[in-house]
């Protein structure tokens, strides 16, 4: 049994707690929560510097592209980030597992404690059964031809049962709205069981994604019609509202809104991974037309951002929002724990066990803070 105390408890489901102490038991599950230590006079309490918070949620990572780490400094748009991400078959299965096992030990060292995690294939299956995180697997299902939809769910399947056979949480979810058509979708609404909790889709990411739906021309409207893709994708949709009325009424996360707008925002879930923005579009999501109770945060991939830490995006957030130190803590821990159905993470409260990080040097800004795992 342990007695954890700093300067303030930051437990997300109550005001920030001055000199709380939390008692934890070998599990790591918190057993009780004292508002100071004078209600607990005759234990021995651990005291740290700085404040106590849950452990980190990254809502959105693609932890198999993480051999394409420092294949390109930076890019210049979506299309580039694309002709990065082709190249992920160049490597052996060796390497390939390396970069993922060294992945998600940075996740571990910098305070993450569960994942919702991007997959097209089973190569992150082997590390994640050693369950070091708590994952969500979300696999990636995409197509632009009517024609093969049949196929693109069949290997989407093989995918699912291989992670559900090994006792790992997995759905198949869409990859964006211009890359699924409308008989993919109901696909994979089709498949869709008892077992599906959360569907994670790619939103709004560039600005050639509006324009595609809005104007029916672009970048994209070329680069589809050049691959022979189904008229339906653009011509029976107007937005992602509309592309996922099939999976209603499942909880679903629109990631990135690089690009959205106030006028954009349904009742979901919405993760940006700023990161990734900068290096990607060299853009940031407009902050201001979030609410920071239904906000998310990811790290995207090692092929699109220097390191997987959470706390890094949160400073990035907070440099270009007007969200308090407690709301960008809800955005890191709480909020992804609700919108991936992680019911034992996101909040210090009895009965949980969400992991403790302590940060330290936060009073002068997140960019400056520094954080550690300490339960």
């Amino acid at each position: 049994m342990r007695f954890i105390s700093a300067d303030y408890l930051y437990t997300l489901d109550s005001k920030p707690i001055n000199n709380g102490v939390l008692q934890i038991n070998n599990f790591g599950e918190i057993t009780n929560i004292f508002k100071n230590k004078a209600e607990i006079p005759h234990q021995n309490i651990e005291f740290f510097n700085g404040i106590l918070c849950p452990g980190f949620i990254n809502t959105h990572c693609h932890l198999e592209l993480s051999h394409l780490h420092n294949t390109s400094n930076m890019v210049n748009g979506f299309s580039e980030f694309l002709e990065i991400v082709k190249k992920r078959d160049k490597y052996s299965k060796a390497f390939i597992a390396r970069a993922i096992k060294s992945a998600e030990d940075q996740m571990i060292k910098n305070g993450i404690v569960a994942v919702g995690d991007i997959c097209n294939t089973t190569d992150s299956l082997e590390i994640k059964k050693n369950k070091k995180l708590y994952y969500y697997n979300f696999i990636e299902s995409f197509e632009v031809s009517s024609k093969k939809s049949s196929d693109a769910i069949a290997k989407a399947l093989l995918i699912r049962d291989a992670f559900r056979n090994n006792n790992l949480k997995a759905t198949i979810t869409p990859h964006s709205p211009y890359s699924v058509t409308p008989d993919l979708m109901k696909l994979i609404a089709n498949v869709s069981d008892e077992f599906d909790y959360t569907f994670s889709m790619h939103n709004q990411e560039t600005e050639e994604e509006n324009i595609l739906f809005k104007k029916k021309k672009g970048k994209f409207h070329n680069w589809l019609k050049s691959l022979n893709a189904s008229a339906e994708i653009w011509t029976k949709r107007s937005s992602s509202s509309t592309v996922l009325d099939e999976l209603r009424p499942k909880r679903i996360i629109l990631v990135h809104n690089t690009y959205s707008s106030s006028a954009d925002l349904k009742d979901k879930y919405y993760c940006t991974c700023p990161c990734a923005n900068l290096f990607i579009e060299n853009k940031l999501p407009n902050y201001s037309i979030f609410n920071s109770d239904n906000l998310c945060v990811g790290t995207d991939s090692l092929a699109s951002n220097n390191q997987l830490s959470i706390i890094k995006e949160l400073a990035l957030i907070e440099k270009n929002s007007n969200f308090s130190l407690e709301e960008l803590l809800k955005i890191g821990c709480r909020n992804g724990a609700n919108a991936l159905g992680f019911n034992k993470y996101g909040t210090l409260e009895i009965g949980k066990t969400p992991g403790v990080n302590l940060i330290t040097g936060s009073e002068f800004g997140l960019a400056n803070s520094k954080v550690k795992r300490i339960a």
